[in-house]
């Protein structure tokens, strides 16, 4: 019938977007009233297959004050391609960066929207990353960085609001992102090496 949509029903009066907003607002408020609550700790074992092929696993973390586990163990593969002397068992590690980066956006988004009861649609974004290997290869003078030059996103977004409000739901989610904040101010990076 025209005029009428596809729409999700959920039996949880107080989700939106798929985000339990009655839960959303009891954790900020938990977090007002007890900050400590609110020191993560994220944790990725990282084990060599062979070439530039690695696989990292993601079971357990620090939160709220204690020791916690994900529901499931997940394993994700990095790898580099042929081309660049890769067996291409995953994508290459600077590509997580960008996967990174949306899922962060994204979540922050939805949440975002959640929380002032706008109504999403579709939400999808398109990430890219520009790199010249010559810093990588060692074949700059310095004036090359080994990392991105430039990380582009870019969002797709339709929902129950004007075109400024859905503008506004990703820039209030970017000022907000972990991530984002990761990639753009330095942070420190500590490594140890054990042996034997």
């Amino acid at each position: 019938m025209k005029g009428i949509t596809a729409m999700t029903v959920t039996t949880n009066p107080s989700e939106t977007n798929g985000v339990d907003v009655a839960t959303l607002f009891a954790t900020l408020d938990a977090v007002k009233a007890q900050p400590e609550i609110a020191r993560f700790q994220f944790r990725a074992r990282n084990s060599w297959q062979g070439g530039t092929h690695s696989r990292s696993e993601f079971s357990d973390f620090h939160g709220a004050t204690q020791e916690m586990e994900h529901r499931s163990v997940t394993a994700v593969d990095s790898d580099h391609p042929a081309v660049l002397v890769g067996q291409d068992h995953g994508p290459t590690p600077v590509e997580y960066l960008l996967h990174g980066i949306a899922a962060c956006l994204t979540a922050g988004v939805a949440n975002v929207a959640a929380a002032r009861g706008v109504r999403l649609h579709k939400v999808s974004s398109t990430v890219q990353g520009d790199i010249d290997l010559l810093g990588i290869f060692g074949m700059s003078d310095g004036t090359v960085r080994n990392g991105y030059e430039q990380v582009k996103v870019t969002f797709h977004i339709e929902g129950d609001a004007d075109e400024e409000t859905l503008r506004g739901l990703v820039e209030q989610s970017r000022r907000r992102s972990a991530v984002y904040d990761a990639l753009t101010n330095p942070t420190p990076v500590v490594i140890d090496v054990v042996t034997g």
